[in-house]
């Protein structure tokens, strides 16, 4: 029985990994749960569970890691504040099932400090996809990481095809309903490029060596290329229940977590290249990693600074990025990595985006 954290749990992934455990009860005990500012949802979650650890915000959710005993926390929170209590996880010493890609963007270098060998487990379909393919062979036999994307509601268009690209438009995924922040960057392609990011960190592969594939079936999560010619890729429904039921039992598999694809149906998948002159997120999410340091954190906090302006009208759907690579631009790096200079970097950079949006 393995006791469980959850933390953002009003969330869409916070939600389904309690339908897990509901649908596991004799796998799994909830010790904690947390959401951001939803009170009410927190109180009926902990009725129904009988949990008596709840926490509001950030900074009580990592204190919550801290002070509760449980064998895995399930980061769910949204946004680079679920940083402290992934921190928080990982010094305890607990399993972390990682959903809150920020995490590893802003604090990388810190997480990876703090990190035991096969403590941080991935929830991200894209990464736990990797991470069960990498199950087939030894890190020293993969050639590359080839991660999958669905393209968008944009696939297809030009960059002067986007150029007037309303905000509801933007919000059209053609496979999830997501909150605002990650269905933009969905079309804007940033969250591809933070999930590269991601993999370089999670799976030490060099940059040069993880590919994006335009995939808009999205039922192929991402594939690994072994150095003898061979791919192995992992595929099921476009939903993130058995990402986040791995993430709870990893290593070991759930029976019955979701339907499996109907192989007897017959159906057509399709792959393209990433067209990196109408979608230079992923060229410039490269650019930020490689450089390193505060880099991603920036990146990470001009995006969201953007998108926001983009949903008020005060940019257009190509400034998202083009912002995004002007802050770039101007940012360097400080001496020394800490929780500091990080808060620093991000502040940094929502100020200069802001000055840069408002100067358009």
């Amino acid at each position: 029985m393995r006791r469980v954290i959850v933390l953002g749990s009003s969330g869409s992934i916070g939600t389904q990994a309690l339908d897990v455990v509901r649908a596991n009860p004799d796998r799994f005990r909830l010790v904690g749960l947390s959401t951001g500012s939803n009170a009410e949802t927190l109180r009926a979650q902990a009725a129904e569970f009988g949990v008596e650890h709840t926490a509001l915000g950030a900074e009580a959710s990592a204190q919550l890691v801290r002070d509760v005993e449980a064998d895995v926390v399930l980061n769910g929170i949204t946004g680079s504040v679920g940083l402290g209590p992934t921190l928080a996880a990982l010094e305890a010493g607990r399993t972390l099932a990682l959903a809150n890609k920020e995490s590893l963007i802003v604090g990388g270098t810190l997480v990876k400090a703090l990190a035991r060998p096969g403590q941080i487990v991935p929830v991200d379909s894209e990464h736990s996809a990797i991470a069960q393919a990498l199950r087939a062979g030894e890190s020293r036999e993969v050639r590359r990481l080839v991660v999958t994307a669905s393209g968008g509601p944009f696939r297809g268009r030009t960059r002067s095809g986007l150029a007037g690209v309303t905000p509801a438009q933007a919000l059209r995924h053609p496979n999830f309903a997501m909150g605002r922040v990650i269905t933009t960057n969905s079309a804007t392609l940033v969250n591809k490029g933070l999930e590269v990011i991601e993999a370089h960190l999670l799976f030490d592969v060099p940059y040069d060596r993880i590919d994006v594939v335009v995939h808009p079936q999205q039922l192929i999560h991402s594939m690994v290329e072994f150095h003898d010619g061979s791919t192995i890729a992992q595929a099921g429904p476009p939903r993130m229940l058995v990402p986040i039921a791995l993430g709870l039992s990893w290593p070991e598999r759930l029976a019955d977590v979701d339907v499996p694809i109907d192989w007897t149906r017959a159906q057509t998948w399709e792959f393209e290249p990433l067209d990196d002159a109408a979608f230079p997120a992923v060229r410039l999410a490269r650019r930020a990693g490689e450089v390193g340091g505060t880099h991603p954190a920036v990146y990470n906090a001009a995006n969201e600074q953007a998108v926001d302006a983009f949903h008020e009208g005060r940019l257009p759907f190509l400034g998202i990025v083009d912002t995004i690579e002007a802050v770039l631009d101007r940012h360097e790096t400080p001496a020394g990595l800490s929780l500091e200079t990080l808060a620093d970097a991000e502040s940094w950079a929502r100020r200069t985006a802001d000055a840069l949006i408002a100067a358009r």
